[in-house]
């Protein structure tokens, strides 16, 4: 298959983590926004929540974007019960990370690709954090350094937030950062997408 038949491949995303993440396949994609509302629909699970976004951003872009293949995908975080979801300011995120410290958070991050004839296939794959328990000198001098007041639970793993883990869990080491890309590649594959050519 040549460069020109090569289905078109669009992140509906405008992460610079996800594109850096997708980048990894070395396959040509454009990013387009998807403008999708993000509020979580009352008693929502976390993941349920996560796999609803990533196929409603998927389905934004698509309508925009009509054969080309879109990928849409999504991050909850939830910890003891509570969603925690991206912090936006530095006091939101010291009190997220006050009420992990010392706890398991499991971060749902969800995948939907919408093929070239309309079709949705979706995974979600779930990361188990265990938060080490530090004082709040140390959390305020972590968000003071790394800022990640944009993601989901106020830490970036794959910065110096990894000092705030004591271990983690998954089945794809990708899945924490924002795109499983094990996932995404068995979806590509299944689907029929030229992923290796």
């Amino acid at each position: 298959m040549t460069a020109s038949t090569v289905p078109t491949l669009v992140l509906a995303s405008t992460s610079r983590y996800r594109r850096e993440l997708l980048q990894r396949l070395r396959l040509p994609f454009d990013v387009q926004a998807p403008h999708t509302d993000e509020t979580a629909h009352p008693g929502e699970a976390p993941e349920a929540l996560a796999l609803r976004l990533a196929e409603a951003k998927a389905r934004a872009v698509g309508a925009l974007r009509p054969g080309a293949w879109v990928i849409g995908s999504d991050q909850v975080c939830c910890s003891a019960g509570r969603v925690l979801g991206k912090p936006g300011s530095h006091a939101a995120a010291l009190e997220q990370l006050q009420w992990m410290r010392g706890r398991d958070a499991v971060f749902h991050t969800a995948l939907a690709l919408l093929d070239g004839a309309g079709a949705v296939h979706r995974r979600s794959v779930p990361t188990v954090v265990r938060m080490r328990d530090l004082d709040d000198a140390q959390l305020d001098a972590y968000l003071r350094a790394e800022q990640p007041y944009d993601c989901a639970g106020s830490a970036k793993s794959e910065g110096l937030g990894i000092a705030l883990l004591e271990s983690l869990r998954s089945d794809d080491p990708t899945a924490l950062v924002g795109l499983p890309l094990t996932a995404l590649c068995e979806l590509l594959f299944a689907a029929g997408y030229p992923l290796l050519g």
